[in-house]
């Protein structure tokens, strides 16, 4: 049967709430404190940077799970990282670990069998390992290379049993580890969309117009003394609303676009008889192939407009981007 929840019900659930982020805020604010006068946390990073291999992070329960997440974060800021279940490392995923890798075991007793376990195994394959437990005598402890104290006064969980706290201070510690080492590698915006491709980030700084600008026969373009009424056939054929207008050597000196037709409508009575040089826009904007699809649409945003030429460094015609090319590729 559900319970009602009740307006008393409701104040309970939020102090809870409260007092949970209270003790887990002021735990971090422990741990921050304790870091001026223990320089675990330098070695550890000392240790991290010069790595010549991968950094090797296990854990089991709660702590596989921040582990997981520890992991991640190295991976994705710049320190080739990896996950391994201790238990499945017991049976064969220990063979992921190499003499040049870091190995950080996650407990927070210390007393975790299955670390216990394949760590004496990875000391002798040569292995640095840094432990992350709440209990500085503890057997993971005492086995590490470099030990980082995760003490917490209490956890959230009113029983004080559920890891919740602790898992907090240990998921922080990894975050903060991780930044440090981002920084001190001079990782830069570039290199974490090269990890996030599929990232919006990704593909704002990995995105060239190359790569979405329309080329070959289906760019629009017409030669300067071409009919009106053949440059809009080939504004029709082509689809992007606009043609471009070259000359001899394939450089653009005009566009013509679907609005500018609107415009012209009431003024015409004949278009059969209209040039195209007479009533295009000459110097039309243009980008190289090579920048950012941003900038394309830095400079469409900036002048108001759906379409704009690509040219090449000799400012030859190459391509055509719509807005609509950056909408699909999800630049904008």
């Amino acid at each position: 049967m559900l319970k009602a929840f009740d307006a008393n019900m409701a104040a309970h659930a939020l102090r809870l709430a409260r007092d949970t982020l209270q003790n887990e805020a002021e735990a971090i604010a422990a741990l921050n404190a304790r870091l001026d006068a223990d320089d675990s946390v330098v070695q550890a990073i000392e240790l991290l940077l010069n790595c010549k291999g991968r950094v090797v992070v296990s854990g089991i329960g709660k702590s596989g799970h921040i582990g997981r997440k520890i992991a991640a974060t190295l991976a994705s800021t710049g320190t080739p990282a990896l996950f391994v279940h201790p238990a499945e490392a017991a049976h064969g995923d220990l063979g992921m670990v190499t003499a040049d890798d870091a190995f950080i075991a996650i407990s927070y007793s210390g007393e975790s069998a299955e670390l216990m376990t394949i760590l004496p195994v990875v000391k002798r394959m040569g292995s640095k390992v840094i432990a992350m437990t709440g209990k500085p005598g503890s057997s993971l402890a005492e086995i590490a290379d470099v030990h980082l104290n995760v003490a917490v006064a209490k956890e959230a969980c009113p029983m004080n049993l559920a890891p919740t706290t602790s898992t907090t201070v240990t998921l922080a510690l990894g975050d903060a580890i991780a930044v440090a080492l981002l920084d001190l590698r001079g990782f830069k915006e570039e290199d974490f969309a090269r990890s996030h491709p599929g990232g919006a980030l990704g593909r704002r700084l990995l995105t060239h117009v190359r790569d979405v600008m329309r080329s070959g026969d289906a760019v629009p373009k017409v030669t300067a003394d071409v009919k009106l009424t053949d440059a809009l056939l080939e504004i029709t054929q082509k689809g992007m609303g606009m043609t471009a207008v070259v000359d001899a050597d394939d450089k653009p000196i005009g566009v013509f676009t679907d609005g500018d037709l609107r415009r012209m409508i009431e003024k015409v009575q004949d278009f059969t008889k209209v040039v195209i040089r007479d009533v295009m826009h000459a110097n039309p904007r243009s980008i190289s192939p090579e920048k950012l699809a941003v900038d394309a649409v830095a400079v469409m945003e900036q002048f108001r407009i759906n379409q704009m030429l690509v040219t090449d460094a000799g400012g030859k015609l190459v391509g055509a981007l719509h807005i609509h090319d950056l909408t699909r590729a999800k630049v904008i």
